[in-house]
Parts: C-alpha cells; sequence; structure tokens
C-alpha cells in the first residue's frame, strides 16, 4: 500500500459508524423523493456539470454548447410503478428522457417517465418552460439554465419523434436554434420524389449522397420552415434511401452540409448516454411494499407511503451525479496522459482499487494501492488545479 493522497483535518469517525444498510438507503431515497428535494437534487446535477465546465475554462462559461435530448429505455425487472412493457425494446421498461450537452458529454437532466410514453412526451416541458405536472412543482426550463450557468447560447438537437409544431414554435419565439429530423410522411415522400433519381452513368463503388435545401410546412406548422433532404446511395442497395431535417438556422448561418455534419454528432451524445446505462447501470428497483411502520410510527393513511415512483427517479439522477464526477475525471486523465479514457476504463484502472482509511487524531489518510498510485499522482493535482467558481 502506499500513501498518496494526502490528509486533511476531519471530524473523527465513531467505530460504531458502520456501512449503510439496505433499509437506510431506501430512507434516503425516500427522503430525496420529496419535492423540494427532488428538485434540489436536479437542479444540482446541472451545476455540477456548469461548476466543471467553468473549473476547466478558468472560471468562465463557454460561448454555446448544444443541447441534446433523448430518450434512453433503461429495463427493470419487477412491478415497478409505472413501469410498462414496451414492445419496440421488446422489455419491461422506464423510458426517461435525458438532456446532455453535445461537445462536452455532459449530462444536464433527466426526468423519469413510465415505459410506455411517446418519444418526445414532456420534451416540451424539459426544453422551454418546465412545467410539471407532477407534485415536484415547477422547475426551470434546461436552456434557461444551462444558459444561466454554463454557456452564453445554447442550441437544441433532438432526433425524429419530437420536432412537434408546439416545440418548433416555441424554441422560435424564444430565439433557440434547433435541428432535427423528421418522421416519413406522405407529403414529404412527394417533395422528396423529383430527386430520388440516379445520375447517369455507371454507379461507383463507393456510397454516394446529395443534399437539397427546401421548403416545408406541415398541416399543423403556422408557417413553412427551411428543411434538408439527404439522399444516400449505397453499393449494395436497389434504391436510394433519404431522411429529412428541420431547422432555423438560415443557409447564411450554416450550409446545408454543415448541417447535415452538426446532426451526425449526435453519435457522441448516443455513446455517453450508451456508457451511462453500461458503465453505471441505474438499478430503478423501488416499488410500492405496503409498510407497518414509517420513520418510527404506523402510517395513518395512504398518503404517507412511499412515492416509488419519485424515489426510482432520485435514483436515476445520482446515477447521473456519478456520471459527472467520473466525466470530469475521465476528462482529467484524458489530459494529463494525452489517450482517449472510456468510463469504463476509468472504474476498472483508476477508481476499482484497494484503499485503507487511517484515522489519527482528527485527520484522515486515505492509503491507496500501489497499482494505482501513479493514475491517481496525474489526476488529482489537475483537479486541485481547476478554478472551482461558485454558482
Amino acid at each position: 500500500m502506499s500513501t498518496f493522497i494526502g490528509t486533511s483535518p476531519c471530524t473523527p469517525l465513531d467505530g460504531s459508524h458502520g456501512l449503510a444498510s439496505q433499509p437506510t438507503l431506501s430512507r434516503f431515497t425516500a427522503i430525496m423523493a420529496e419535492p423540494g428535494n427532488l428538485k434540489a437534487l436536479r437542479d444540482g446535477v446541472l451545476e455540477l456539470a456548469a461548476r466543471g465546465l467553468r473549473a476547466e475554462n478558468g472560471g468562465r462559461r463557454l460561448p454555446r454548447v448544444t443541447l441534446d435530448v433523448d430518450s434512453i429505455p433503461i429495463e427493470v425487472h419487477g412491478h415497478q410503478p409505472k413501469s410498462e412493457w414496451n414492445g419496440h425494446y421488446n422489455a419491461r421498461i422506464y423510458h426517461p428522457l435525458v438532456t446532455s450537452i453535445a461537445e462536452t458529454g455532459d449530462m444536464l437532466d433527466a426526468r423519469l417517465r413510465p415505459g410506455n410514453v411517446g418519444t418526445a412526451e414532456g420534451a416540451r416541458d424539459v426544453i422551454l418552460d418546465g412545467e410539471r405536472q407532477r407534485a415536484t412543482g415547477p422547475s426551470a426550463a434546461a436552456n434557461d439554465r444551462a444558459q444561466g450557468g454554463l454557456c452564453k447560447v445554447a442550441m437544441v438537437r433532438m432526433d425524429a419523434g419530437f420536432p412537434s409544431a408546439a416545440l418548433l414554435a416555441g424554441l422560435e419565439a424564444r430565439g433557440i436554434d434547433y435541428v432535427a429530423r423528421l418522421r416519413a410522411n406522405p407529403a414529404l415522400d412527394r417533395l422528396a420524389a423529383p430527386y430520388m433519381k440516379r445520375p447517369r452513368g455507371r454507379r461507383p463503388h463507393k456510397p454516394r449522397m446529395w443534399t437539397h435545401g427546401l421548403q416545408y410546412r406541415a398541416n399543423c406548422w403556422d408557417k413553412p420552415r427551411r428543411v434538408i433532404l439527404v439522399v444516400k446511395e449505397r453499393p449494395d442497395d436497389l434504391l436510394l434511401d433519404r431522411f429529412f431535417l428541420v431547422t432555423s438556422l438560415t443557409w447564411r448561418q450554416m450550409v446545408k452540409s454543415e448541417v447535415l455534419a452538426h446532426y451526425r454528432e449526435r453519435g457522441k451524445a448516443e455513446g455517453h448516454m450508451g456508457e451511462l446505462k453500461d458503465v453505471l447501470a441505474p438499478a430503478l428497483s423501488s416499488t410500492n411494499r405496503p409498510k407497518s411502520h414509517w420513520r418510527g410510527r404506523k402510517p395513518r393513511s395512504a398518503s404517507d407511503a412511499v412515492d416509488a415512483f419519485a424515489s426510482n427517479e432520485v435514483r436515476l439522477l445520482i446515477s447521473l451525479i456519478a456520471y459527472q464526477v467520473m466525466h470530469i475525471a475521465r476528462r482529467a486523465m484524458a489530459r494529463a496522459t494525452g489517450t482517449g479514457w472510456s468510463l469504463r476504463r476509468l472504474r476498472e484502472r483508476v477508481l476499482r482499487a484497494g484503499a485503507r482509511l487511517v484515522i489519527s487524531a482528527r485527520r484522515m489518510t486515505l492509503a491507496l494501492s500501489s497499482s494505482v498510485t501513479p493514475f491517481w499522482s496525474l489526476l488529482w493535482p489537475r483537479i486541485n488545479r481547476m478554478h472551482w467558481a461558485g454558482p
């Protein structure tokens, strides 16, 4: 064992305090599920991301970021409240809505939803006004909180299924730029038909792609909007493939190819969400069970019962906080070593190590295994040098 992380003054720990038991953890999540605590926990996720980014940027906000809003399935095993069978994923799931920063991979927010809701349900509330129908009360919109804490201008990027008429109109009314994919429909098929023809000549062995700038107005839209038709040709496909993007960006702000390249960067956000599921594996296992006692007394009514759905949302938000802490450490290790670090590599090589906590008088010393000392000797000084500015 090798002592590496420095000692720090503290209140002596009583040897009678052991690890938290499962009932203790359950009581903690029940307390955090109360409306005021849940809102504070949600705000803390974004504040941690904002402080981390400002710390790495000399205390300054970023000039511009892109908010990726997407849904992810989280499989559950049991009868957790509002978890439902989803035929698309062939599993019983929750279907949370997650907001992240495209350029940096930071997670800003997560809203737990039932397993059978549509992809875009609740997206307008998250992005614009944050008005929630549940008992948690209204919270600030993700875009407003992002611009208040971590950037000067934020734009939104979404997959197909999200761009409803109300959401697009709301974004434009607030002056928020967006890029989103449109679902196929007969009107778009007719609009694309003149462009679904191969040019003359022998087909090349490499795939080809064409982009076309058009105007389109859906029946539910209040005005025409700029759309970009992307036509793709693959060597082994008999027919051409295509999809549409809708954007508020003018051609002076971003040409067709740049809009397409910007949208395709969504793959990074999906990769980070995949890490959240794969490495941290949020266990949303709270369920309603009849209780004989609650906080030392018998429940007087059903209102004293634990809100298991809110408790599962607490677990999800805590997973986001854990992701953020690891993500900040991952970026610091990448800068220190000059190589890329995944969350799994960080966990296995840096965090999952033997350690001993030595308590003497009013001081604690953490002694780490010699196998991870070289990594921590690179990581810890960089963490200490960050400019951890306040809100």
